[in-house]
């Protein structure tokens, strides 16, 4: 499902020179205002369901949440396959938002919940490596397919996931939260693997009631209260779960793939601007793929640190080619531009977008790490509306160069303040 979410986001960038064309699919061409506004209710959709999130996620649990993924994002592509006007795609964009919002909320916690600490951040990073590779398959089927024939592929995709995912038992911890015992060591057996050999019951019997006192321990089935959030570890983790949302999205790690098409267009890349953006989405992927290969090597602020540093670098040089040379230069090396920012998309994937999910899951107490996420979540919803209301406006007023001088300020910015407080958060137990 982060695939097919993934190209729903790709869909975006390189459909914006056909909706803005003479020749417009939805019968009227689209206006920078219009395309503001399609872009940022992706992050209204998203903020209405992190506010609400988690409520269902306590009450019902998070797999039945999961179920709940599918139905905005079909319903997404069916209005943009009958979009008549951009009224259209703005309801679409905010029903996709509903459904990236439930599905980066819920996922990480389920794979928080059913993994061991030795490969949950693994996991973890296969969720942001299946969502980017799904952004790169969306530029790649706009490229080669047409307006009204994406949709009826891709519509397929989420309807497999909902069968695909009906055998899975609820996660454990959130069966003992609720007080479902029974249910909770079932899914624990199921998870971990564990035979059912009648010879080893005790001892699998005993390896459950151990992992249920390491839960029970860190309070989830506690009444949550203010203090609970307001606490100096609470409080600590929601300051640099702020600091590292803002960097996240102000940095331009959603906002530059959504406006790639344009950038490469002003930095004059001999390239078609689409096939460019595809290129882009593949560096991403090896990125995110080192990212997996890393993290448990060298831990995240190893990771991190580095990936702030050299994406801020690299739009900043990005910022002065564009600056500085003369049209002459980027008619004749219109290369450059690209792979300079193949390597914003390396340096940003490798740290800043694979590690955001896996920090807020590791950095949040366990007993509030449901409503945390969803907190979290509303935060990373208000950064997205800001950076895709902001980078358009900018790139058309005052131009790509000053777009990546503020890219990277915030780059620089969120270096010394995640490079001074966060502390390492590898093999961090997601049990208390």
């Amino acid at each position: 499902m982060s695939t097919t979410h993934g190209i729903s986001l790709g869909w975006f960038s390189p459909s914006l020179p056909i909706l803005q064309s003479d020749e417009s699919p939805i019968g009227e061409s689209v206006n920078i205002n219009d395309v503001m506004w399609i872009g940022s209710m992706l992050a209204v959709g998203s903020l209405i369901c992190n506010m609400i999130i988690w409520f269902p996620i306590g009450f019902v649990g998070i797999k039945k949440c999961m179920y709940f993924v599918a139905l905005p994002n079909v319903m997404n592509w069916i209005l943009i396959y009958i979009a008549r006007n951009s009224i259209y795609l703005y309801v679409a964009r905010i029903l996709l938002g509903i459904s990236g919002g439930t599905l980066v909320v819920s996922f990480p916690i389920f794979i928080a919940e059913i993994s061991d600490n030795s490969f949950g951040a693994l996991l973890r990073h296969f969720f942001m490596l299946t969502l980017c590779g799904g952004i790169t398959v969306g530029f790649v089927l706009v490229f080669y397919t047409t307006y009204h024939v994406l949709p009826c592929i891709v519509i397929v995709l989420p309807i497999l996931y909902v069968i695909l995912i009906i055998p899975l038992p609820e996660p454990p911890h959130d069966l003992l939260r609720r007080g479902r015992d029974e249910k909770a060591e079932k899914s624990y057996y199921f998870y971990k693997n564990l035979t059912k050999d009648p010879t080893k019951q005790n001892e699998n019997k005993a390896e459950f009631n151990s992992f249920r006192e390491r839960v029970l321990s860190g309070g989830v089935k506690e009444k949550i209260t203010f203090q609970d959030f307001f606490n100096k570890v609470s409080m600590k983790a929601f300051g640099l779960i702020a600091v590292l949302l803002i960097c996240n999205q102000m940095s331009g790690t959603f906002a530059i793939f959504n406006y790639a098409s344009t950038i490469f267009t002003e930095l004059g890349s001999t390239m078609e601007p689409n096939i460019c953006a595809i290129v882009l989405g593949v560096v991403q992927l090896f990125g995110l793929a080192s990212a997996v290969l890393l993290v448990d090597r060298v831990g995240r602020r190893w990771l991190l640190m580095p990936s702030l540093a050299l994406m801020g670098l690299g739009e900043l040089s990005v910022g002065l080619l564009k600056s500085f040379a003369s049209p002459h230069f980027l008619d004749h090396h219109g290369w450059l531009g690209l792979v300079l920012m193949c390597f914003v998309a390396y340096t940003s994937s490798a740290g800043l977008i694979a590690l955001t999910f896996v920090l807020i899951v590791e950095l949040l107490p366990v007993k509030i790490r449901a409503p945390g996420a969803s907190i979290s979540m509303c935060g990373l919803s208000c950064s997205v509306f800001v950076a895709l209301m902001t980078y358009p406006v900018v790139i058309n007023e005052y131009g790509v160069d000053v777009t990546m001088y503020m890219s990277a300020g915030f780059c620089f910015l969120g270096f010394i303040l995640m490079g001074t407080f966060l502390p390492e958060t590898k093999g961090r137990s997601m049990t208390h």
